[in-house]
């Protein structure tokens, strides 16, 4: 076991120990590539409509390049392979179905057995502990948009307003919800039964209000003995440190665990564009170090209250791994706590990901998987927020280029 002090996320030796000098190779050439805005843009504009005409070497070009970086496979089957070498460095995986975007109540029926097949096979596997799922994946959006809206007429607590804009949807729209709550219930039935844990997605913060009393009505019911239901608090939003004070309050006072994964988030643009065009304040802080002292502040407070909270640090940020992994340190605390992981994305992040894992620490992989054709939008934001997020790409990079040196 190695020290707390002896981690450094500098350290490629165990950074990249599960990829070959071919896959090093590789993984650089692409983020080089990713490090070219104009061609990403390019790229992100004749990506979806090639797929969409169905022209042939597209796909296997995919899925030669940016889909075997970022994506476990095509099929649940072909996630054996990545879940399996990522087991042999105690680096366990949180699978997502990634399809996205379909609407309709069949495709919403579809989606809701498609996520309860991954927990069914989950539950199957030593290293597979969590699922993540989006609400959006089997609601209407603009249902959701509606309830949120109607949720921001009304004062008091969350639980409050939601069950005054409940009272205000048509007799076909409270029907239409109640399904949306039916297949969310499902699914947490299903992971609580099989023991694993369901990870509820973030959404737009303009259909957020709902989708977080949905989940804190499956936590009072389900998270009552063990975590099983997640919420997921995006920290670039100013108003998520108080959320998560007064959702851990209702916990205390409901008597069960509230599970969270904390992110920062990745696309501030999107929120600050739409409040500027709409005319109302932007949900967003104005600027990064706002949003870091949120994150450690939830970290902090998440640590400081470990009988009641789960957390799943969900982070690419190097600086609050190491204040997570100090704070356990500083309190005491085992690097292997079960109220404690740690997350970041296939592909991504390996340097962090893999330290953590060597010096014990409970870690995963979000690791996406479906049709080519369905991961498209995931594959697409991965590589605009390698291009647009700052030095991401470049620290990427630098510790391959490190790798690289070291085995010759």
């Amino acid at each position: 076991m190695i020290d707390q002090t002896q981690i450094s996320f500098e350290n490629t030796e165990y950074a990249f120990v599960a990829k070959s000098n071919t896959e090093l190779k590789k993984a650089n050439f692409l983020f080089s590539i990713m490090g070219k805005p104009w061609l990403v843009n390019a790229a992100l504009k004749i990506t979806p409509l090639a797929i969409n005409l169905h022209i042939p070497f597209i796909k296997t070009l995919i899925r030669k390049t940016i889909f075997n970086l970022f994506v476990g496979g095509e099929t649940l089957e072909e996630t054996v392979k990545v879940a399996n070498r990522l087991e042999k460095y105690n680096v366990k995986v949180i699978l997502d179905y990634g399809v996205e975007g379909k609407e309709g109540e069949h495709n919403f029926e579809h989606a809701r057995d498609e996520f309860k097949k991954v927990i069914t096979y989950a539950s199957t596997q030593p290293n597979i502990p969590f699922m993540s799922v989006k609400i959006t994946g089997f609601a209407r959006f603009s249902l959701l948009e509606k309830l949120d809206e109607e949720m921001r007429k009304f004062s008091g607590a969350l639980m409050k307003r939601y069950l005054c804009a409940l009272d205000m949807l048509t007799d076909n729209e409270k029907e239409e919800w109640h399904r949306v709550r039916l297949r969310t219930q499902q699914l947490c039935e299903e992971g609580s039964k099989k023991n694993i844990g369901v990870l509820i997605d973030a959404e737009d913060s303009w259909i957020q209000y709902p989708v977080d009393a949905l989940v804190m009505l499956m936590m009072d019911v389900f998270n009552k003995e063990k975590p099983v239901i997640y919420n997921t608090i995006q920290l670039y939003r100013h108003d998520r440190l108080q959320f998560l004070i007064d959702a851990h309050t209702a916990a205390v006072e409901r008597n069960f665990i509230f599970g969270i994964k904390l992110v920062r988030g990745a696309y501030m643009e999107k929120e600050r564009n739409r409040a500027v065009e709409m005319n109302y304040a932007s949900p967003i802080h104005t600027d990064k170090e706002s949003c870091d002292h949120d994150f450690n502040a939830s970290v902090e407070f998440c640590i400081s209250h470990l009988d009641k909270i789960s957390v799943i640090i969900a982070s690419h940020n190097e600086h609050s791994n190491l204040f997570t992994t100090q704070l356990l340190d500083k309190k005491g605390l085992p690097h292997n706590h079960p109220h404690v992981h740690f997350s970041q994305l296939f592909g991504m992040s390996d340097n962090i990901t893999f330290n953590l894992a060597k010096s014990g620490f409970s870690v995963s992989k979000y690791l996406p998987f479906g049709p080519i054709q369905d991961v498209i939008p995931y594959l697409m934001r991965r590589a605009q927020e390698n291009s647009s997020v700052s030095g991401q790409t470049g620290r990427e990079l630098n510790l391959i280029h490190k790798e690289l040196q070291r085995r010759k």
